[in-house]
């Protein structure tokens, strides 16, 4: 049974700096493609990264281009996300997600990843 566990999250001042983690259990190491999306309040859930199974592919929505970074290490099964300057536009719950193949032109739709974790909450305050 996949399961991916997410954690990092917290409270920051806009400027501030917070690397979120998701750990993959029950996958094959290194295969998978991977996913970070958002949901604000009253808001749909947003794809914000994207990362390819050898990190030679990356995808970002563009109002987080520059500021977040997505990486993974494929010999621990775990994905990341760096968040730089952070805004208070960028509070929401934190969602990783996973599946064998996702098609680059979908990497931002969420019915495009089977396996999900329960999020991690970011919080950032002016």
């Amino acid at each position: 049974q996949v399961q991916l566990v997410e954690s990092g999250g917290g409270s920051v001042q806009a400027g501030g700096s917070l690397r979120l983690s998701c750990a993959a259990s029950g996958m094959t190491d290194g295969s998978n493609y991977w996913g970070w999306f958002r949901q604000a309040p009253g808001k749909e859930r947003e794809g914000v990264a994207h990362i390819a199974p050898r990190g030679d592919r990356t995808y970002y929505a563009a109002s987080v281009k520059g500021r977040l970074t997505i990486s993974r290490d494929n010999a621990k099964n775990t994905v990341y996300l760096q968040m730089d300057s952070l805004t208070p536009e960028d509070t929401a719950m934190y969602y990783c997600a996973a599946d064998a193949w996702v098609a680059p032109s979908r990497w931002a739709d969420a019915n495009a990843y089977l396996w999900w974790g329960q999020g991690t909450q970011v919080t950032v305050s002016s």
